[in-house]
């Protein structure tokens, strides 16, 4: 695939962040977000800005670990680097910080976080499957609602959400059309392409652009020259991946190996999940919406599984490369229960456990060799 059409999201992003300094001159709001269940149809509903704060970069934890444990999450470390070092310009024009009760760390982080941004915490039900849980979840999207509308000077109606539920379904529907493109055989975008667009969509000001942006990708794709080198096709499942972060998938490529998909809150995760107007109430849409998100932190979670299971079919998997990041517990646990259905499938399963530094690039390499080469054998 041409990498011009690929730096055009990095080059979008760049240019949002410009754009962003511009409307909040002119008084337009702009709320940050650490995680997929965040509902940002109600953000944008409130006449604001959604855009993703979560580090993906290691420069930054060197600052965080002057008040943060060194073996916390790199993820963590990196989102508060950023956040008390004043590097982030996401942040920085932030007038509101969302965060939600997915782990540990996350939630202490958000009381530090506390000094430097108002931030509103989601209480997230853990037990999904439960009357009681759907009716804390619909509590806690109504709460959001109540804060946005009150930190920001607004009055969020339900039609400005449906309108917003709109867009996000159509931009949500584009992105797993063209994530959907890698299931045929040899797959037209490699992993770091498909990182690179479903990263930047995080930061995106303009949704129908980065709607009418994806169509053109995709139309891009079709008509351009398909690639003929049958590469070992590796699905990356476990946490989540960015600019900065993707160090594995980029020794996957190096090896001679393509990330096709990757089953993570980065990439696919979501992409299945609507809020759908059969529900009269969109509070009510939005919360059964994102109640499903797959997260290790769900107890069961039986949905990322089933996910897996297909993702393994569809994508034509020859092996899972399975990333935890050091400290997170929930999916490390959980990598047991993934283990059992890959090697269910007839193949290879590779978990590793690794932070945001270069320190163990050599050791990621081996590891990954040895996987590649029973693929290819």
């Amino acid at each position: 695939m041409s990498k011009i059409v690929v730096e055009d999201f990095m080059k979008n992003r760049e240019e949002h962040v410009i754009k962003i300094k511009e409307l909040k001159e002119q008084g337009v709001k702009v709320v940050g977000i650490y995680c997929t269940f965040c509902p940002r149809e109600l953000v944008m509903a409130a006449g604001a800005i959604p855009v993703g704060l979560c580090g993906t970069r290691d420069e930054p934890i060197a600052a965080a670990e002057e008040t943060l444990p060194r073996n916390l999450c790199p993820l963590i470390k990196s989102s508060y680097g950023f956040a008390v070092t004043d590097t982030c310009p996401y942040f920085y024009f932030s007038d509101l910080v969302v965060g939600e009760t997915t782990c540990d760390g996350k939630k202490k982080m958000f009381e530090l976080l506390r000094e430097l941004k108002p931030v509103h915490v989601m209480q997230l039900p853990h037990l999904k499957d439960n009357e009681g849980s759907f009716e804390l979840w619909v509590s806690e999207v109504g709460r959001l609602r109540t804060r946005l509308e009150k930190e920001l000077n607004v009055k969020i109606h339900d039609e400005d959400i449906w309108k917003a539920i709109d867009i996000v379904n159509r931009e949500t529907a584009a992105l797993k059309a063209l994530c959907d493109l890698n299931r045929a055989d040899p797959p037209p975008l490699s992993g770091l392409e498909l990182m690179t667009v479903m990263w930047t969509r995080s930061f995106n000001v303009d949704r129908e652009g980065s709607i009418q942006l994806l169509g053109q990708f995709a139309a891009a794709i079709a008509s351009g020259e398909k690639p003929v080198d049958l590469k070992p096709r590796i699905l990356l499942t476990g946490c989540p991946v960015g600019l900065g972060s993707e160090k594995v998938i980029r020794l996957i490529e190096e090896l001679g190996g393509t990330v096709v998909a990757m089953e993570n809150c980065s990439g696919y995760k979501t992409l299945e999940l609507r809020a759908e107007r059969k529900y009269d109430d969109p509070i009510v849409a939005l919360a059964h919406k994102y109640i499903q998100v797959p997260c290790s932190c769900m107890s069961p979670n039986p949905y990322r599984l089933d996910l897996l299971e297909r993702m393994i079919r569809d994508f034509q998997a020859h092996a899972v490369v399975d990333l935890t990041w050091q400290a997170c517990h929930t999916f490390n646990i959980e990598a047991n229960d993934v283990k059992k259905l890959v090697k269910s499938k007839g193949i290879p399963y590779l978990h590793l456990e690794t932070d945001y530094s270069s320190s163990d690039l050599e050791n990621l390499k081996v590891r990954l060799e040895a996987m590649l080469e029973m693929v290819s054998g």
